[in-house]
């Protein structure tokens, strides 16, 4: 631009700074509109004095105040400067100016923080939250371990060498807090040598140091039971605490004299702990299983009570004694097997061939006799105690598998109609009056009420508290002629016990017959 011409400027029109030349649609590219506005300013007559005088004085070695310059007025009395200009005040000085250059005299301001506006926030201080998980058991309270170890010193004070396995019985009871008829197990868990002494050091350090001590009972029971290096319980860790039961509990002790029954005894309770609480059914019984199930609860009231029978869970030897009577009279030829002739005859031939026929195919179940086309007699434990109760989760898993022929889990009319017409023929070879399929199938629906209509799941049977009754209805004609005439003594008995299971029922019935029967043959074996 030449500055010796500077008077031409005079002769601009101001209303040029209106921009009328500017489009008034919307401005596609800000970065034009700033170069157009920079141009005009240069253009004005105040900036062309200003930049020869700011030329001048550099020449000269002295500086002016820009903001003098940059205030000064137009010739006219108006100002020169678009309102964006005027709004903004001076420029900004060049970052690359001296510090030391009296333009930088005026002190200035910070530059803003580069940090996130959040780090102004004050920031809660960081709690440190507690170990709440430990793999090897949670440690024990200093207090807890130290009125622990007061009460072992007091154990083992009479006992400087250590303890015998009856000795530990009451450790076991009294400080572990456990039944008396674990106390060899853990004496052996403690005592993996077999020395036959467990010394007061080794006990803290298994029960204390090991954090036993903080575990819930179902935990230690477990931790005792199962074998090194297993994380789950198998039958044969159950035999030590059956044999220990059968040589020390009262109610026990007429058994000692007969091996044969005992081990039998010690089967059928290993057989119905699995049956009740090993739900995946895979023989493998884990951590979990044994907390969700109810043995825990028994096995500490079995300590306190004489009579075995009370526990009928599990432990009744009245139960036990129906269960192999009922074994025994199907197994003609003794040779602890059953055929699908001996099962048939079960109940007084109140199964159908059809259901004996899914029995022996072990789709509900797999045989553990490893003999083609025999039962053995844990596999016998099983059918009884899902025929019998049919009102439990096992049962219904079992008998559910037997009914879905094609195994998509859906129970059909179809797969109802087959097994229902065997009952309809035998119905009529009894001169029982017929009944309608269709009558039969809305009787079973109504009772099941599934959630789909004509689709019966194992949810809409585990729903519904009439369920038993309606595998009855399928294959057990006995049962579903009683079900129909609404046997009196069995609906009171119900009412005066409602805690009382089918399988209790039965088993209480069962057991009253075979003792009068066992007294009259002895009575007649006297007579004779």
């Amino acid at each position: 631009m030449d500055i010796d011409g500077a008077d031409d400027v005079h002769k601009l029109d101001p209303e040029l700074l209106q921009l009328p030349s500017l489009s008034p649609s919307p401005v596609k590219a800000s970065s034009r509109i700033a170069d157009e506005l920079f141009s005009q300013w240069l253009s004005l007559p105040q900036t062309a004095t200003l930049v020869k005088s700011l030329i001048d004085d550099a020449k000269s070695g002295t500086l002016t105040d820009a903001s003098k310059s940059c205030a000064s007025t137009n010739v006219s009395g108006e100002s020169a400067l678009p309102a964006v200009f005027l709004s903004s005040g001076t420029p900004p000085l060049s970052p690359r100016s001296s510090s030391g250059s009296p333009c930088f005299s005026k002190q200035r301001t910070s530059p803003p923080s580069l940090l996130s506006p959040l780090r102004s926030v004050s920031e809660p201080k960081s709690e440190s939250i507690p170990q709440f998980y430990f793999q090897h058991g949670r440690p024990p309270a200093k207090e807890l371990k130290e009125q622990c170890i007061s009460v072992v010193d007091q154990y083992f004070s009479n006992y400087i060498d250590g303890l015998h396995v009856d000795e530990f019985k009451s450790l076991t009871k009294e400080v572990c807090k456990l039944p008396s008829f674990l106390s060899p197990v853990l004496f052996r868990k403690i005592d993996p040598n077999c020395t036959g002494i467990v010394s007061r050091d080794a006990f803290i350090k298994y029960w204390i140091d090991g954090n036993m001590l903080t575990m819930d009972t179902a935990s230690q029971i477990y931790n005792i039971l199962r074998q090194q290096g297993c994380k789950y319980l198998r039958q044969t860790d159950f035999k030590p605490v059956l044999d220990e039961l059968l040589a020390t509990h009262p109610g026990l002790e007429f058994l000692r004299s007969t091996s044969e029954f005992q081990e039998r005894y010690a089967e059928t309770v290993i057989y119905r702990i699995f049956y009740y609480i090993n739900r995946s059914g895979t023989g493998c019984l884990t951590l979990r299983e044994l907390k969700r199930g109810n043995l825990i609860a028994t096995m500490q009231q079995l300590g306190e009570k004489g009579d075995i029978n009370k526990s009928i869970r599990y432990f009744s030897y009245e139960h036990f004694y129906v269960i192999y009577c009922k074994f025994w009279e199907l197994d003609g030829d003794h040779d602890c097997f059953i055929d699908k002739d001996d099962l048939i005859k079960y109940g007084n031939h109140a199964l159908t061939y059809r259901i004996v026929d899914r029995i022996f195919s072990q789709v509900p179940r797999k045989f553990t006799s490893n003999v083609e086309g025999k039962m053995s007699y844990e596999d016998f434990v099983y059918f009884i105690l899902a025929e019998e109760d049919k009102s439990s989760e096992p049962s219904l898993e079992y008998w559910f598998k037997c009914i879905d022929l094609d195994g998509n889990g859906v129970i059909t009319p179809n797969e109802i109609h087959f097994f229902f017409e065997e009952q309809l023929h035998r119905m009529e070879s009894l001169t029982q009056e017929p009944l309608l399929f269709n009558d039969i199938l809305c009787q079973i629906i109504d009772m099941i009420g599934p959630e789909k209509e004509n689709c019966i799941t194992l949810q809409d049977l585990k729903g519904s508290k009439l369920s038993g009754n309606v595998f009855n209805i399928l294959f057990n004609l006995n049962k579903f002629m009683a079900f129909e005439s609404r046997d009196p003594f069995l609906i009171r008995q119900e009412r005066e016990d409602p805690n009382m299971t089918e399988w209790d029922g039965f088993a209480q019935r069962e057991y009253v017959r075979l003792s009068l029967e066992e007294d009259a043959e002895e009575s007649a074996d006297c007579m004779g």
